[in-house]
């Protein structure tokens, strides 16, 4: 097994133990979240040859959610901590939580990427290929969102936000994913995997 798969499996488990000792309940719903995507992964690590630096990008994700969501910041918490003052409320950019998710959707296009390569029809052209890379990488931020969502209805106070931030998030997940288009390419033959 992969030392980032190892690692994965242990700050999941970290996560649930922070969350239940500081009673933030919403990370709970982030927990499952993270294991469904570590197992996930894991399983199919054999089909797609995940890269290990990759892997180890989605570690760094995972420890930059559970300080953003569970690391005490002023009177809210890092995910809540504006880093440059671009624009003001109701938008609040440029946030911690907005980074978060573009460096987040920068690493899930990265692991749809061999994903896409294995399904798709190489005729179809690498652009119709990193397209639709992009596309998949910000599909799954909508799931985030939901996932947000579910958070905010059951659990009675979360550090979500409203339809603005939702909005942002959108946002910063689809440039995560472009950020992501310079580094889809074409496996080569001697490329370690």
């Amino acid at each position: 097994m992969k030392p980032q798969y190892l690692i994965g499996y242990f700050l999941t488990a970290v996560l649930v133990v922070w969350s239940l000792v500081s009673q933030n309940y919403e990370f709970m719903i982030y927990a499952a979240a993270v294991l469904v995507l570590v197992v996930l992964l894991h399983s199919t690590q054999k089909i797609y040859h995940f890269k290990s630096g990759v892997l180890w990008a989605f570690v760094a994700w995972i420890i930059m959610h559970i300080l953003g969501g569970l690391l005490p910041v002023g009177n809210g918490v890092l995910y809540s901590k504006v880093l440059i003052p671009i624009i003001g409320e109701p938008y609040e950019i440029l946030k911690y939580d907005q980074v978060v998710h573009a460096y987040c959707y920068t690493v899930v296009a990265l692991l749809l990427w061999p994903v896409v390569m294995h399904v798709a029809k190489p005729e179809n052209g690498h652009k119709t290929l990193v397209f639709l890379t992009v596309l998949a990488a910000t599909g799954i931020g909508g799931l985030n969102e939901i996932v947000e969502f579910i958070a905010t209805l059951t659990v009675p106070e979360t550090n979500v936000g409203g339809y603005e931030n939702t909005a942002i998030d959108i946002v910063a997940n689809l440039l995560g994913a472009l950020l992501a288009i310079p580094f889809l390419k074409r496996p080569n033959k001697a490329d370690p995997m």
